[in-house]
C-alpha cells in the first residue's frame, strides 16, 4: 500500500503547484527560474505565451486534473496530466509524474514514450534513449494504437500512433546526439509505422537530413523519390515543404523570411519550422556561414522545445 500512497501524496503536491503557479509566477516574476539549460549552458525560461492560448492551456490542465482526482491511478489521467502540465511549459514538472506513473504501471509503454520526449525538450538525450529504447520493448507485439493529439488538427482526427511516436522520437535523440549512423537505422525502422502522408513526410525529411550528414547523397536521394508533390498533408506542411526544396521544386526563399519583425511572432515560428531545414540546404550545398547564420537566426527565438531549435542548437555546439 505504501507505493499508492507516495503516488498520491506527490500528485497532490503537484497539483498544489498546479493551482498556486500564477500566485508563485507573480511572486518570483522578478527572479524566473530557468525551466532547461541548452547545450552550450544558457538558461532557457518558459516563452509567453498569449493571453487566450494561455487560458485555453489552464482550461485543459483544469480538466486534466479533475479527471486525475477522480480516479488518480488511471493509466489514462496520468498521461493526460502530465502531457498538459508539458504544455505549459513545465517539462520538469511533466517528467515527475510520469515518473511516478511508471511506478504504478512499470509495462505501460505511454509513460516511457512521453518521458522520452520531454527529456528531449531539457536536452538529456541519453535519458530519453533509455525511455525509447523501454518502451519499444514493451510495445512489441502489441497492436498499432492511435494516439490522441493534445490539440486537434484541421480535420479532427488523430493521425500519429504510439508505435510511430516511439520510434520518431528514439531516433531524433540519436541525431541530436550527433550518432547519425544509429538515428538512421531506426528511422529506418520507422517508416514501417510511417502509414500516412503526414507520418511519411515527417520521417523521410529526418532521415533524408540523416543521410546527407553521413555522406550517403544516394540514399537520400531514394528517400525522396518516396514523396511527390501531390501528397495531401493536414500537419506536417514544414516537413512536405523542405522535401519539395531538398527536390528542387521549392526555393529557399519560399520557405523563410529571416528579416522577419521581433514582434511578429508568426514569422519568427516559421523561422524556426523551416529554418533548420532551409540551414541544412545551405550545408549541404557548401555554404556553411549562411548555414550557420541561419541556425544562430533560429536559436535567437524563444523557440527552445521546437525539435528545428534544438538541432540547430546541437549542430551550432559541434561547429564551435
Amino acid at each position: 500500500m505504501q507505493k499508492p500512497l507516495l503516488f498520491l501524496c506527490f500528485i497532490a503536491l503537484s497539483l498544489w503547484q498546479c493551482q498556486s503557479s500564477d500566485t508563485q509566477n507573480t511572486a518570483t516574476a522578478a527572479e524566473p527560474e530557468p525551466e532547461a539549460y541548452a547545450l552550450d549552458g544558457k538558461p532557457l525560461y518558459p516563452p509567453a505565451d498569449s493571453e487566450a492560448a494561455l487560458r485555453r492551456k489552464d482550461s485543459l490542465l483544469t480538466i486534466a486534473r479533475d479527471n486525475f482526482e477522480q480516479n488518480p491511478t488511471a493509466l489514462d489521467n496520468i498521461i493526460w496530466l502530465g502531457r498538459r502540465v508539458a504544455y505549459l511549459s513545465r517539462y520538469r514538472e511533466a517528467i515527475d509524474i510520469f515518473s511516478e506513473g511508471i511506478r504504478q504501471h512499470p509495462d505501460a509503454p505511454e509513460l516511457y514514450r512521453h518521458r522520452g520526449h520531454r527529456y528531449l525538450t531539457l536536452r538529456q538525450f541519453d535519458q530519453a534513449i533509455v525511455d525509447f529504447e523501454r518502451a519499444a520493448e514493451l510495445v512489441r507485439g502489441r497492436p498499432i494504437s492511435i494516439e490522441p493529439d493534445g490539440v486537434p488538427n484541421a480535420i479532427n482526427q488523430p493521425l500519429s500512433t504510439l508505435q510511430f511516436n516511439i520510434w520518431y522520437h528514439w531516433a531524433l535523440a540519436y541525431y541530436l546526439k550527433g550518432d547519425f549512423a544509429k538515428a538512421a537505422d531506426i528511422y529506418e525502422r520507422c517508416m514501417n509505422y510511417s502509414t500516412n502522408p503526414d507520418l511519411l513526410t515527417a520521417t523521410a525529411d529526418w532521415l533524408y537530413m540523416t543521410y546527407r550528414r553521413l555522406g550517403d547523397t544516394e540514399k537520400a536521394n531514394q528517400v525522396l523519390e518516396k514523396i511527390s508533390p501531390d501528397l495531401e498533408i493536414v500537419e506536417n506542411t514544414s516537413y512536405f515543404n523542405r522535401l519539395l526544396m531538398y527536390k528542387g521544386l521549392k526555393d529557399p526563399a519560399e520557405l523563410l523570411n529571416l528579416d522577419a519583425p521581433a514582434t511578429d511572432l508568426d514569422a519568427l515560428l516559421n523561422v524556426v519550422t523551416q529554418g533548420y531545414g532551409v540551414g541544412n540546404w545551405y550545408w549541404y550545398n557548401g555554404n556553411t556561414a549562411k548555414a550557420e547564420e541561419i541556425f544562430r537566426k533560429v536559436t535567437a527565438t524563444d523557440y527552445w522545445a521546437a525539435f528545428g531549435y534544438i538541432a540547430a542548437e546541437a549542430d551550432l555546439t559541434r561547429m564551435q
